[in-house]
């Protein structure tokens, strides 16, 4: 629920303190035009922009994130996905992220996602990270998808290179995201049908 009330916001990082000057909003209608290449028609307009949290002292090289509530969902959607494609972008030396604003729990569930993606790798695991926190696997042509990092966790721990097949129904699921990991991925939005997977248990060694 947190996570729709935000879905009009993006953050942007790295951005120096007192570069926005005195009008927030103003320094962002004219500066994300130029990060991003896109020609927004109508042009950008905000519900609010700011600062995030109080301001840092004796720290510049960490300034604080702006949040910014645009008015137009289609245009949020456009400079997150040239975020992804073509960023990070550059102001002077500074090297800016554009980021969606996520709730707390969702980022938290997105980082312990994102820390096994080694591990993913190493078994030679196709893996996307997908809006808001969905982490999507795929191995010989079988994929599955994870909601929970505990979960893909434990199918980490459980896999061996027969654990993935293709003897189950479908599960259908709105691919409703944008890719952030590896592998090849789909990009369109349609639904799309996904073969569920049926994990084989590792065998303990016999005494």
């Amino acid at each position: 629920m947190e996570d729709r009330s935000r879905r009009d916001n993006i953050r942007l990082h790295r951005i120096p303190e007192k570069e926005e000057g005195a009008d927030m909003q103003a320094f962002l209608s004219s500066t994300l035009p130029k990060l991003t290449a896109l020609d927004f028609d109508p042009p950008i307009e905000f519900q609010r922009a700011h600062r995030k949290g109080p301001k840092r002292s004796g720290n510049p090289s960490r300034p604080r994130p702006i949040i910014a509530c645009l008015l137009r969902q289609n245009q949020t959607r456009q400079i997150l996905h040239a975020a992804r494609n073509h960023g990070p972008f550059r102001i002077d030396q500074h090297d800016i992220r554009i980021t969606a604003d996520y709730s707390k729990e969702t980022n938290d569930r997105r980082k312990a996602f994102l820390a096994l993606r080694p591990r993913l790798r190493q078994l030679e695991i196709k893996c996307g990270l997908f809006d808001p926190a969905r982490m999507w696997v795929t191995k010989n042509g079988v994929s599955k998808d994870f909601y929970n990092p505990k979960e893909l966790r434990l199918f980490l721990d459980s896999f061996q290179p027969q654990s993935m097949d293709s003897t189950s129904t479908n599960c259908s699921h709105d691919n409703a995201g944008d890719n952030e990991g590896t592998g090849n991925f789909p990009q369109d939005r349609k639904k799309r049908t996904w073969p569920c997977v049926t994990l084989k248990p590792v065998k303990e060694a016999e005494s």
